[in-house]
């Protein structure tokens, strides 16, 4: 099943990729060969942790690529800009009770990052809004309740 991500997500996961493979795989092989030097791998802590090290960098790199090979990557510049809420777009809420706004880029579940904004598709907040457009009220079931939103702006940036 095709997994959305934006460009930035696809980038981001195609540098991760280059530098588990170029850089952490060099320095975990090191690590482990200064390890074995020591003598006794039973009971060498050093050569345990850098082999639980290349295990976890192994498993993330496959990870990854399994990510990438699903992955279905959507340019939102290339989509004609409208007032509608899809996938990749900024959209910007006004909660109707206090009137506070707040802006998020609907992004690939990997790409989620609450601090800087970006909350996944999958998100109860994201799935309310997809498809609605400018000036539509939404309901969204949130932990602390229901919260009512009104779609503000819409940008393909």
């Amino acid at each position: 099943m095709p997994i959305p991500m934006t460009v930035e997500g696809a980038e981001d996961l195609r540098e991760e990729l280059k530098h588990r493979k170029s850089v952490l795989r060099q320095e975990i092989t090191q690590a482990i060969a200064e390890a074995r030097e020591h003598g006794d791998l039973k009971e060498n802590a050093e050569y345990h942790a850098a082999r639980e090290q290349q295990g976890f960098n192994e498993g993330r790199i496959q990870e990854i690529e399994g990510k990438l090979a699903d992955a279905q990557v959507i340019d939102i510049a290339k989509i004609p800009a409208g007032e509608k809420v899809i996938f990749g777009v900024t959209v910007t809420l006004v909660d109707v009770e206090s009137d506070e706004e707040t802006t998020y880029k609907i992004v690939g579940e990997d790409e989620a990052d609450l601090k800087a904004g970006k909350i996944s598709v999958m998100s109860p907040i994201a799935r309310a809004l997809i498809g609605k457009s400018v000036g539509d009220a939404v309901k969204v079931e949130t932990p602390g309740g229901d919260r009512e939103y009104e779609i503000d702006n819409v940008e393909h940036l």
